[in-house]
């Protein structure tokens, strides 16, 4: 027979250790999930919203027309990561612009550094849908804000 105060010592030590146990996993687990890669899709805001979207995040400096903020199921706007209004109107989705676009659009989007940063901590690890009014995504902002979200740390501008 084990004596109670040896019963309890041991009940003790046994609770220790699955505490540590568990944060330990709880850490694992928090390690994993920064070290992965985010599941980024682009959609469009019209389109319906889908239970595989994830975090939905607006990318448009303008509010898309027609829509209202119920209906669109946000979970961020981040209007300023987008193209300014000089750098969009002088775009137009014009495919023969879109390498100059981006390159300009990610000098554009170094002053936000750290806006960028903290969005690309806020995506890690999970399942993301960036929406957008383009009706080209292909040649979209969306498409160059996915690829940076992806990276560790901002590309060098390309040259000219």
């Amino acid at each position: 027979m084990i004596p109670k105060s040896v019963k309890r010592f041991s009940d003790k030590i046994m609770r220790k250790v699955k505490t540590k146990t568990a944060k330990k996993a709880a850490k694992r687990k928090t390690a994993k999930r920064s070290r992965a890669k985010a599941d980024i899709g682009i959609k469009r805001v019209y389109d319906p919203p889908s239970s595989d979207d994830g975090l939905r995040i607006l990318i448009d400096r303008l509010w898309p027309r027609g829509l209202t903020k119920t209906a669109l199921r946000l979970d961020a706007w981040v209007k300023h990561l987008s193209p300014s209004n000089g750098l969009r109107k002088w775009y137009q989705h014009d495919p023969e612009k879109f390498a100059e676009f981006r390159r300009r659009y990610i000098a554009e989007l170094e002053s936000e550094s750290e806006a960028l940063s903290e969005l690309r901590e806020m995506v890690r690890g999970r399942t993301v849908t960036l929406l957008t009014a383009t009706k080209e995504l292909d040649l979209s902002h969306a498409t160059v804000l996915r690829e940076l979200l992806n990276q560790r740390s901002l590309p060098a501008p390309q040259g000219q």
